[in-house]
C-alpha cells in the first residue's frame, strides 16, 4: 500500500517547525534526551518543548523511555536517523554568509567526524570504510558487503558475536551516503558495532555534548594498527 499524500504532509509537518526540526537534529548523537535537555538546547520553554515532544512521538519520529521519574527521548531507529540525515544532505553545503567563528569550527568538527544516529560518519566514517575496503574487509562494488575476512575481523579484534548480528533484523552492512563528504559511509548493524567499539575503548571521543567526535591519540595508534589508517 502506497501512502496518501495526507500522510506524507503529516511527515513532513513533524518536521516543518524549527524548534521539532532542532530536537531530530539533536537526536542525530544517538543518545536518549530528557525534554528538559531538549527544551534548553532549543532555547524553548519546558511546556512548548513537551508539547512538540508528544507531536514528534505520535508521529512515530521519536520514542519515549522512562526511567524512575526521568522520561526521555529518541529517535525511534536507524531508518529515522537515515531520513533526518538525508533531509540534511539535501540542503547541500551550509552557507557561510553571516555565519559566527563558532559556528564554522561547529560545521568544521562535524564534517572531520561526528555519530550518524549509532554509526560513525564525516571524513572518519569515510575514511574507515576505505580502510576496510582496502584491507579487503569490505566490499564497495554494487554497495557495501563485508568479505569473510572482514566477518573475521570483527569478531577477533572488535569482539563481535556473528551469530548475534546476523539474527538481527536490521541490515547486517549498509551504506550510508554522507551529506558533507558525498560519499557513502558503513552503517547497519556492523556500523554500530564500530563505532560502539571505538567510543568505549576510547579512541573516538565525543566533543561537548553535540555529534562531533574526534580520535584521540590511543584510538590513531589503534586504527593504524588495525587498519593501517593514517590520521
Amino acid at each position: 500500500m502506497t501512502a496518501s499524500g495526507a500522510e506524507l504532509a503529516g511527515l513532513a509537518g513533524l518536521l516543518a517547525d524549527r524548534t521539532r526540526a532542532a530536537f531530530c537534529l539533536a537526536l542525530l548523537d544517538g543518545r536518549a534526551w530528557t525534554a528538559g535537555e531538549l527544551a534548553a538546547h532549543a532555547e524553548v520553554a519546558p511546556s512548548t518543548a513537551s508539547e512538540h515532544l508528544h507531536r514528534l512521538i505520535d508521529g512515530g519520529l521519536l520514542v519515549e523511555r522512562r526511567q524512575g521519574r526521568h522520561r526521555y527521548v529518541q529517535l525511534a531507529g536507524p531508518e529515522t536517523a537515515r531520513l533526518i540525515e538525508d533531509l540534511v544532505g539535501y540542503l547541500g553545503p551550509p552557507r557561510n554568509r553571516g555565519r559566527t567563528l563558532r559556528a564554522a569550527s561547529a560545521s568544521a568538527a562535524l564534517a572531520r567526524g561526528r555519530t550518524c544516529y549509532d554509526h560513525l560518519a564525516g571524513q572518519l566514517g569515510v575514511a574507515i570504510s576505505d580502510a576496510m575496503t582496502a584491507r579487503g574487509l569490505l566490499n564497495q562494488v554494487d554497495g557495501f558487503a563485508l568479505t569473510e575476512a572482514g566477518l573475521a575481523w570483527l569478531e577477533r579484534e572488535l569482539g563481535a558475536d556473528l551469530a548475534e548480528l546476523r539474527a538481527s533484523r536490521r541490515p547486517l552492512v549498509k551504506a550510508c551516503l554522507d551529506w558533507t563528504e558525498r560519499r557513502s559511509h558503513l552503517a547497519g548493524s556492523a556500523g554500530a558495532l564500530v563505532c560502539r567499539s571505538v567510543l568505549e575503548r576510547g579512541w573516538v571521543k565525543r566533543i561537548g555534548s553535540g555529534r562531533a567526535v574526534r580520535v584521540t591519540p590511543a584510538g590513531t595508534a589503534a586504527l593504524w594498527e588495525l587498519l593501517g589508517l593514517r590520521l
